[in-house]
């Protein structure tokens, strides 16, 4: 069976996030002003052939951690949708 994957790639909160900052000035000086924080990261969606759902989400997980995020900057997320 084939399932869809989606894979949430964020930068680390302790880490900082200069196209965050960058998207954050623009949206200033749009005079939108009342957001206080922008983070810039990745959606990726994985078409994924499995047995069961538990094993499409392990295959995404391992793609994420090999190739899709860098564990020493990003954090991931995996969900079945």
């Amino acid at each position: 069976m084939t399932y869809t994957v989606q894979v949430k790639v964020m930068p680390l909160k302790e880490l900082l996030d200069p196209q965050g900052k960058a998207v954050m000035g623009g949206l200033q000086n749009l005079g939108l002003g009342n957001i206080q924080d922008v983070r810039v990261g990745k959606n990726i969606t994985l078409q994924v052939e499995a047995n069961t759902p538990d094993q499409a989400k392990a295959i995404a997980e391992e793609a994420s951690k090999k190739l899709l995020a860098n564990p020493v900057m990003e954090y991931f997320e995996v969900v079945i949708s």
